[in-house]
């Protein structure tokens, strides 16, 4: 059976009133990760390249892996960004080209930073839980980090409270007076909300950010707008990040030439290392289009 799902993107710059929130409602497409596994990528889409600096958003699962290998994503590069993996089933190995070989399990949270350059894979060990349930998050790096050094950290315990209905955890950022201890480089916050009953519930947002709210199962409403599948939501907000970006397969860059150097140089074997105890060959990149890539804006308005 065919699943949809959607997210509720919302743009409030600063001096926009509530009255106006500018919200779109972006459609998933299936888009297949490694040999077995398929996402439903909500961003980057053309009405909304971003919120805040979160620049890509995978949800993948509920997926039935109990006879099946689940994630096997084998090595591969990444420049100017920092991918935030949360689990709600499952179980995955991450390993990487700082020598870091990290479990993740539901509840804790993988933020790795690329820098100029890190390499890393993503696989479920081969005794792993019967059902995989997650989602990938990218957060575009502005400078100077985004052409600093690769870091990795693994964070088990997290904010998690209750207000009324609503279970809150915190994975990045900042809300309703807690903090998260995930390294961030620009104004960020995501957080899992798991509502409790059907009681409406509001939550203390910044007028300065752009909000998106994706929901990961169950249903819900938002803004007047009912989405699926959601009773567990993941909600991502951020200040607009003004800089125009070419995002092409695993790199984010602001240039063709600096796309082209980084392709380059991952084929060539130089600047991403190799990753720690994955004896698999890397994932060659694909040929680059024949026409210049250009950077866009958040809104998928075309730069240079």
């Amino acid at each position: 059976m065919e699943r949809t799902e959607s997210m509720l993107a919302q743009t409030r710059p600063p001096g926009v009133a509530d009255a106006d929130p500018g919200s779109v409602l972006l459609p998933g497409h299936d888009v297949p990760l490694g040999r077995y596994t398929t996402v439903r990528r909500l961003l980057p889409q053309r009405p909304r390249r971003m919120v805040g600096a979160w620049c890509f958003v995978d949800h993948f699962g509920p997926d039935d892996v109990a006879q099946r290998p689940g994630m096997e994503v084998p090595p591969h590069p990444h420049t100017g960004l920092q991918t935030v993996t949360w689990l709600l089933d499952g179980e995955i190995i991450h390993r990487d080209s700082l020598g870091s070989v990290q479990a993740i399990r539901p509840g804790q949270l993988n933020v790795m930073t690329s820098g100029r350059g890190i390499a890393h894979s993503e696989r479920s060990p081969a005794v792993h839980p019967p059902v995989m349930h997650g989602v990938q998050l990218w957060v575009a790096l502005p400078d100077p980090a985004r052409a600093g050094a690769a870091d990795f950290a693994h964070h088990a315990d997290l904010p998690r409270w209750r207000d009324g209905e609503l279970d809150v955890t915190l994975l990045v950022g900042e809300l309703a007076g807690e903090r998260s201890p995930a390294v961030v480089h620009t104004p960020l916050m995501g957080a899992q909300l798991e509502l409790g009953g059907t009681a409406p519930t509001t939550l203390p947002l910044r007028p300065d950010f752009e909000y998106a709210l994706l929901a990961m199962n169950g249903s819900a409403e938002a803004a007047g707008v009912g989405f699926e599948p959601g009773a567990r939501l993941l909600l991502l907000g951020g200040t607009p990040f003004d800089e125009p970006l070419v995002m092409w397969w695993n790199f984010v860059g602001r240039s063709h030439e600096e796309v082209a150097e980084a392709r380059e140089d991952w084929m060539a074997g130089r600047r991403f290392g190799v990753v720690a105890d994955d004896p698999a060959p890397p994932l060659p990149a694909p040929a680059l289009p024949t026409t210049r890539l250009k950077a866009r804006d958040r809104t998928g308005d075309l730069h240079g």
